[in-house]
């Protein structure tokens, strides 16, 4: 038997498991595809299983509809359902159904994305999910891409139509917020956005709308306010609330109330 040199390193080879990718929690923005990141896209395209939220088994879901353009035949779909209701049990059955899945994909290998319609942390169903894995699957890593939120696209836009509508300027704050479902909060929330120099971003209006209209003509806040609806997409509605009927709006649809404006301005 040959006996190795004396100044020879003998190495053992371990065999070590390959640590798992991180899941990629991708925000696509509000609807226009050309909105996303060059991170996105790029994640999204080398990505071996992309998944992303539905309301039902058989539908595509927004967030899949804005970036598909970017990924490919090959790439497995992993649609995830989330349900649209109030009660909790459903929805924490739905989180931590998706958080094994999508750890069960992670654990084979695989580079995992999941979208999500705006940013990935501002109002995303992916943070459910976020915070489901880490609870259950406490060793896999998790890692955010943000995406463009409505209310800065709905901001940005307002310029293509004449509407100058910077979102802060100086020492402004927003205060973005779901829709009250009553007036009297409303008013307590137009109230404290004016008293400290805030923008109100006001999304989800839906079936409100026509009672908030009524509440920001007596404010005379109309002229003031910006309306948005789909964002992004081809019947993108972008208007001052001024010139918007008092008819009920979809789900996906938002305002921007501004009370003042600084004093120093060109």
């Amino acid at each position: 038997m040959a006996l190795a040199p004396p100044d020879a390193v003998i190495v053992d080879l371990l065999v070590v498991d390959p640590v798992p990718h991180a899941l990629q929690l991708i925000g696509v923005g509000p609807g226009d595809p050309e909105l996303l990141t060059i991170a996105a896209v790029r994640a999204i395209e080398t990505a071996d299983v992309v998944a992303y939220p539905v309301a039902r088994v058989d539908a595509d879901g927004m967030a899949w509809t804005i970036a598909s353009r970017w990924t490919r035949s090959s790439q497995r779909r992993l649609p995830l359902v989330f349900p649209m209701v109030a009660e909790a049990e459903p929805r924490l059955k739905a989180w931590r159904h998706a958080a094994d899945a999508l750890a069960s994909e992670l654990r084979r290998d695989l580079s995992v994305v999941l979208l999500c319609e705006g940013d990935a942390s501002l109002f995303a169903s992916s943070s459910y999910v976020q915070l489901a894995l880490r609870k259950q699957h406490p060793d896999l890593t998790v890692k955010l891409i943000p995406g463009v939120p409505a209310v800065c696209a709905a901001a940005a836009a307002g310029a293509e139509t004449g509407i100058d509508w910077p979102l802060a300027l100086q020492q402004d704050g927003v205060l973005i917020r779901p829709c009250p479902d009553h007036e009297s909060d409303l008013e307590r929330l137009l109230e404290s956005a004016q008293s400290n120099g805030m923008v109100l971003a006001l999304i989800k209006l839906g079936q409100r709308w026509p009672w908030v209209r009524a509440c920001l003509e007596r404010r005379q806040l109309l002229e003031a306010s910006l309306f948005a609806q789909r964002v992004g997409w081809p019947d993108q509605v972008l208007a001052r609330a001024i010139d918007i009927p008092a008819e009920s709006k979809p789900y996906f649809s938002l305002l921007l109330i501004r009370q003042t404006w600084p004093e120093v301005l060109p």
